[in-house]
């Protein structure tokens, strides 16, 4: 029991990692909890949307668990271009660390999770990244592009970054989102 204790309260510190948006219609920027805890939500409520098949309980396991490793790392926005490959492999030794707080038994499943998301070869995986990646551009859109102006991101950095994972994943989404984006190019609501 001491084991899934000291888990939780270190997972309490994803409370504290602040992310580059604002929550919709608030001067407070998001944490990557109310992220995780969000992404569920979209997932379970995109599930008519998914592919066929998909096992929806194990893409919420996998959105839940997909940001831990910034307990250590701290977030990156969702469109940074550069420096991929250091922080994968710091927040690999991130989530190593802190689900090896856990027994073996529960640890491993959570690592595996972590890694079938980061690999994204699983349709549920697939289907994972293509909401986490829908989430910082539904807030933008919501926000005026507060984030996008604020970092300097341009329209054809977020279709790049977001445009392949979210059609890989959900299709619909992408279709949906391609047309608010640019309205949302004509609006304005990019930095560059």
């Amino acid at each position: 029991m001491q084991a899934i204790v000291d888990f939780i309260l270190e997972v309490d510190k994803l409370k504290a990692v602040t992310r580059k948006i604002r929550l919709r219609d608030s001067e407070r920027y998001e944490n990557s909890a109310e992220h995780s805890w969000q992404l569920a939500l979209l997932a379970t409520s995109l599930a008519p949307h998914a592919p066929a098949g998909i096992d929806m309980d194990r893409v919420v396991r996998m959105l839940l668990v997909h940001d831990i490793g910034e307990i250590d790392t701290g977030d990156t926005m969702a469109f940074v271009e550069d420096g991929w490959e250091q922080r994968k492999a710091a927040e690999l030794a991130a989530v190593r660390r802190i689900f090896g707080l856990l027994p073996a038994s529960e640890g491993d499943p959570l690592l595996a999770l972590w890694q079938e998301f980061e690999e994204a070869r699983t349709p549920e995986a697939v289907f994972a990244n293509a909401v986490d990646r829908a989430m910082p551009v539904l807030l933008n859109l919501a926000n005026q592009g507060q984030s996008w102006r604020e970092n300097g991101i341009s329209h054809e950095r977020v279709v790049r970054r977001v445009g392949p994972p979210i059609e890989a994943g959900c299709p619909a989404l992408w279709r949906y989102l391609e047309d608010r984006l640019a309205q949302a190019r004509e609006r304005e609501f990019f930095g560059a």
